[in-house]
């Protein structure tokens, strides 16, 4: 008998090793602002892989990654960026923006979580949105300012520049918004992946504010789940019932 609950003892040890080394490669930090989450492939509305050939410019699409719950915005800005830009974080850290991808340089994603009050798109309403022409806006030094190619939260008015790794161009946001790292493979008919996330990330604080609100939207108290293997991506028109523009 003691036997046997020495064998016992060490077959869970060893499945909550395996389990504890499984959880441990699937978040993983790549360097100081840079962390690597399971990879997700983008699919359309009917879960059949995307091609990133077929978005169409300036539309402004949501898609869930890393976790079930986390909204993010991708968007087609219809011209190549592949300038890299320095960007810093609310707490003063570095980190770069590495520019767009796809078959012409011009796809990117960021977390569609305002850094300044966590605003974010819901089912229900979203009060933040890419401008692909111009919006109006007062800059950091609260001049007027018309710039496309933007993501604006209507909230309290922060403004993100989308071809430059949404760096700060308006507003009371103190920090860009969360790059989503993005990976291009045209040899598998133009798929997109979500690898990982870039910059500031605030997905705890976003489940420390919403998570109540959140389990009602996804139908589960699990919604610091991570995406496994796909991601659905929808335009923003289909996804939320009221589009708020400011």
């Amino acid at each position: 008998m003691r036997d046997s609950r020495r064998r016992f003892a060490r077959g869970c040890l060893a499945v909550f090793t395996a389990v504890a080394a499984r959880g441990a490669l699937s978040v993983r930090r790549v360097d100081e602002r840079t962390v690597s989450y399971p990879r997700a492939r983008l699919t359309d509305a009917r879960g059949e892989p995307l091609d990133a050939r077929g978005l169409s410019v300036g539309e402004t699409y949501v898609f869930h990654y890393p976790y079930i719950s986390t909204p993010c915005f991708l968007m087609d800005l219809g011209e190549a960026v592949v300038r890299e830009q320095e960007l810093v974080t609310r707490d003063g850290a570095h980190y770069r923006w590495q520019g767009g991808v796809g078959p012409r340089k011009s796809i990117v994603a960021y977390s569609a979580i305002c850094a300044h009050r966590l605003t974010y798109p819901s089912p229900q309403v979203s009060f933040i949105a890419y401008r692909h022409r111009k919006a109006r806006f007062l800059d950091l030094q609260d001049r007027p300012k018309s710039q496309s190619g933007v993501i604006v939260c209507c909230s309290e008015h922060s403004v993100y520049d989308a071809r430059a790794g949404a760096r700060v161009l308006g507003g009371p946001a103190p920090q860009p918004l969360a790059t989503i790292v993005l990976e291009y493979r045209p040899d598998e008919a133009g798929a997109l992946y979500a690898v990982g996330a870039r910059g500031a990330v605030l997905f705890d604080r976003f489940f420390r504010a919403f998570r109540f609100r959140l389990s009602l939207d996804y139908g589960t108290d699990q919604v610091d789940r991570l995406v496994e293997g796909r991601t659905r991506v929808l335009p923003l028109s289909e996804y939320t019932r009221n589009p708020i523009m400011c």
